[in-house]
């Protein structure tokens, strides 16, 4: 006999929740770590009219998300407001479009395929990271979260439409930084008003949409772009295994939207984050670039290397378990009735799993707080499942997470081997949770030529 849904502990019901909702917008990640402290894994969150319930245990996201995935949609206000962004891609879809999406897509980031793409990625890499400092200077203090930014649109770039990078890959890498900053806040408002409209924001995010769909839509028409080993040419080549149909051009343009908003600014956050942390732990730093020097022999990196770096791997896993790209708001609403944790979940509620309480559990993770990249060396235990997932779980994981921890091993691996990090005089800067999870201010790190 389960237990009923309102035996479920959580803060009381005052003034509609709104209380609740103001913690939320003023610190979401905190709040959420209180609401575990005070209410354990399980919690009901009343707010407005929505049954809410947070799940802050590996095993129930496990269950909610992968076991009973097939009476879970997703919530629909997030995707409504980034389908207004990057039209109907697989992030956003449901049902057989989504089924069919994802199928299709699938063909293009198996991880045979991704790596087809790693020269691509490295060309690109390498060039950027040749350029971050400044002519003449052996040594220089560099923004990295700028840096990475602008390494991660020129992969971007090169592996979807082999283009060498440009000016418009600078004004583009800002355009998803704005959008991404206001799909975010739109995402609390009950509707999104209409961009036409004279209000604040709105010629920013017009601005933003222009610049983006106007790199897209050029690269689009450019027959070379279509050929070769970039992305572009396998999403044209793909075909359905059931009907054998090919992905429409607004197909195709809606997947290229969300790759450079969603593969972009992941991938440039993680890597920020990776570089602060391994440029303060001296011997962690060490060790991955003696692993470099050892394996790559001076080298360009490829995926045939990846296996022979498993502190530099360990180094990237850690970093995302510290700082996960996507650290909140897995959300999904349940379409029918459910159990979860012992207790009957009625159809419509709203399901939040937050990888940021998760990844620093101490239950499941010893001295949580800390930077230990050997937890994920292969001869270290395995977290719990549903403890770790920078990308995410269940059926909806992430399509592209091989293309994102091949990027981000190989521009590590580029960069150890031409630079030396250490850090500044400025301390770690607190994350700020926008759709990603950014530092709040720059990421200043020292870069020396070898």
């Amino acid at each position: 006999m389960s237990l009923p849904f309102d035996a479920i502990p959580g803060p009381p019901r005052r003034w509609w929740g709104l209380p609740l909702l103001r913690a939320m917008a003023r610190d979401y990640l905190g709040h959420c770590e209180a609401l575990q402290r005070r209410h354990g894994d399980l919690v009901r969150v009343p707010i407005l009219a929505e049954r809410t319930l947070d799940l802050f245990h590996p095993e129930l996201a496990r269950e909610a998300l992968v076991e009973q995935a097939d009476a879970l949609v997703r919530w629909r206000r997030g995707p409504e407001v980034f389908a207004e962004i990057s039209g109907q891609n697989v992030l956003v879809t449901e049902g057989d479009t989504w089924r069919r999406q994802r199928r299709l897509l699938m063909q293009a980031f198996t991880p045979r395929k991704v790596a087809g793409y790693a020269r691509l990625m490295t060309d690109a890499a390498a060039a950027g990271l040749d350029a971050a400092l400044p002519a003449g200077a052996d040594a220089a203090e560099v923004d990295m979260d700028a840096l990475f930014s602008g390494l991660a649109m020129d992969v971007i770039l090169h592996t979807l439409f082999g283009s060498a990078a440009g000016a418009d890959a600078r004004a583009s890498a800002a355009a998803v930084r704005r959008l991404g900053e206001i799909g975010f806040r739109e995402m609390f408002w009950p509707r999104t008003l209409p961009d036409w409209l004279p209000l604040p924001g709105k010629a920013a995010k017009r601005r933003a949409l222009r610049q983006l769909r106007g790199l897209i839509a050029g690269h689009l028409a450019r027959p070379e772009a279509a050929r070769g080993d970039t992305l572009l040419a396998m999403l044209r080549a793909v075909r359905d295994d059931e009907s054998g149909a090919a992905l429409a051009e607004q197909e195709i343009f809606d997947q290229c939207m969300i790759g450079f908003l969603a593969g972009h600014e992941t991938s440039a956050t993680a890597l920020t984050w990776w570089a602060a942390l391994l440029a303060r732990d001296e011997a962690a730093a060490a060790r991955a670039t003696d692993e470099v020097d050892r394996v790559l022999r001076g080298a360009v990196p490829g995926p045939e290397h990846v296996a022979a770096l498993p502190w530099l791997g360990a180094t990237l896993k850690e970093a995302m378990r510290l700082y996960p790209p996507i650290a909140a708001l897995m959300t999904r609403r349940t379409t029918r009735p459910i159990t979860l944790g012992g207790h009957a979940v009625p159809a419509r509620t709203l399901l939040r799993v937050t990888p940021w309480v998760l990844q620093r559990d101490a239950r499941f993770f010893a001295a949580p707080e800390r930077f230990d990249p050997a937890r994920f060396m292969p001869e270290a235990e395995p977290p719990a499942r549903g403890a770790y997932l920078p990308f995410g779980i269940g059926p909806r994981v992430c399509l592209g997470q091989h293309f994102a921890l091949l990027e981000m091993t190989l521009i590590g691996a580029l960069l150890l081997q031409r630079l030396r990090i250490t850090p500044t005089a400025e301390p770690l800067p607190p994350p700020r949770l926008h759709v990603t999870l950014r530092p709040r201010q720059a990421v200043r790190l020292r870069l020396q030529r070898r």
